[in-house]
């Protein structure tokens, strides 16, 4: 006989038995360890539910939710971290691998044919690049298609509301037929700026399609930025692994006197990008504690690096003079600025909001701080430019974007100086920074539709 569901307080969402149990199983960890009374145990206990009721809310299944709560309250109490130490590995066996209810086939299934789907709405943006001159004409047809493809997979997870899929679907519709009616020129910088942040814009309606239609959640939309980054570092292996295999299955058939070539790059190659997408992201949903714990290390490891990289710009740029005659050196700072920011957006995904001031957030705050005075220094020195040689695409949209830039990387470098002497917690700086997410879609949506009109599609 199947044991009745746990119900948590009034409209919180239920949990499963096996789940049910494995939370006795953590109190009952807590408690034999000697040094947590039965008051702090329920304390503890509370908290834990609570990330598991947030989660759930966030679209994520309970035995899920378990998992990636249990490794939060690790970072908020040194017991409950011991036991996230020794049983995450466990918990995701009995959990996902083998325990508890048997997962459908649907899942898998699903996933390929929304990679198959993927795959082909990439296959349109090469099909469309061999019909006109340039890749780049093709681009901002085929991304909002792909990205659209892939945001109505995690809905399709999420199993949210219709209301959801045609917001998914008005945006990857609308900016395709914006990059199909615009009369780009050949080479043109805008037709690039176009394809640019028509992927920002249609990311963001990937992360509506991964809220599932709790969008204005902060804790939902956070979930998202963790997403962002374990959904890249799986398409970086995912690439890194294909063309190594592309590469040598096309030194083989070389050596065997056959041609596969064009079979490789204009089949294989973008239905294998397209799919890729999709594939990634499967991959975090089912696989997330295990990524969950390389945020911090990550966050940990690059942090200095990129520390000691916007010094050194910052020194380079006193030394000669400042960024107004290298439009290069501009691009290359504005690269590394988002890299920054995806730094500390990821740092602050593997943080508890009540995590005790530490050196990691010393070094974010040294990293925030060089990032806006180097952003500052590539402002004035575009404006610089703008004065003296006048506005193109890409000095109109580098400006926005270092403007867009500053007031997060102001506004954060505020946040973390107060949290760092008053030694307060992170709640701040989330809201910021989950707040400010929309801000990107505005601007992203505003290069779309604004700028190449407005420089003749040049």
């Amino acid at each position: 006989m199947t044991a009745p569901e746990a119900s948590g307080p009034a409209g919180a969402p239920a949990v499963g038995a096996e789940v049910e149990a494995e939370i006795g199983r953590w109190r009952q960890y807590i408690l034999a360890r000697g040094s947590v009374s039965a008051e702090d145990a329920d304390e503890l206990e509370d908290h834990l539910r609570g990330h598991v009721d947030g989660l759930m809310d966030a679209g994520l299944a309970d035995d899920e939710a378990l998992l990636v709560a249990v490794k939060r309250m690790g970072s908020q109490a040194e017991v409950a971290h011991e036991f996230a130490r020794q049983h995450s590995r466990r918990l995701w066996r009995d959990l996902v691998l083998d325990g508890g209810t048997p997962r459908s086939r649907d899942g898998i299934l699903g996933m390929l044919a929304f990679g198959a789907a993927a795959g082909l709405a990439a296959k349109v943006m090469w099909l469309l690049a061999a019909n006109r001159e340039h890749v780049q004409d093709a681009a901002p047809v085929g991304i909002p298609l792909v990205l659209g493809v892939l945001a109505t997979f995690l809905w399709w997870r999420r199993r949210a509301s219709s209301r959801v899929v045609l917001a998914i679907g008005g945006t990857a519709v609308g900016l395709a037929a914006l990059g199909l009616a615009y009369p780009f020129d050949a080479r043109a910088d805008t037709a690039i700026l176009f394809a640019i942040h028509a992927a920002i814009a249609m990311w963001l309606a990937v992360g509506v399609g991964y809220a599932g239609g709790h969008w204005r959640s902060r804790a939902a939309r956070m979930d998202f930025i963790r997403f962002t980054g374990e959904w890249a570092i799986y398409m970086f292996l995912i690439a890194t692994a294909g063309g190594a295999l592309m590469g040598v299955s096309m030194a083989v058939f070389q050596g065997l006197g056959i041609d596969i070539a064009d079979a490789l790059f204009l089949w294989v190659l973008p239905l294998g990008l397209g799919g890729a997408t999709v594939v990634a992201a499967w991959l975090v949903e089912s696989k997330q504690e295990v990524l969950e714990t390389i945020a911090p290390v990550l966050t940990r490891i690059f942090t200095p690096i990129a520390t000691i990289a916007v010094l050194a710009m910052l020194a380079g740029a006193l030394v000669s003079g400042g960024f107004e005659d290298s439009r290069e050196s501009l691009i290359a700072v504005d690269l590394l600025l988002v890299v920054v920011l995806g730094l500390v957006l990821y740092s602050l995904t593997a943080q508890s909001p009540a995590s005790p001031v530490g050196w990691a957030d010393r070094m974010q705050l040294a990293l925030v701080v060089a990032a806006l005075l180097l952003d500052l220094a590539a402002l004035v020195a575009m404006a610089g430019r703008v004065a003296e040689f006048g506005f193109t695409p890409n000095r109109l949209v580098t400006l926005g974007v270092n403007a867009v830039l500053v007031a997060n990387l102001g506004v954060t470098a505020w946040l973390y100086i107060r949290r760092v002497a008053r030694r307060g917690d992170l709640a701040p700086l989330l809201r910021w920074q989950t707040g400010y997410i929309p801000v990107y879609g505005v601007w992203a949506l505003a290069v779309c539709v604004v700028v190449p009109p407005l420089f003749a599609f040049a």
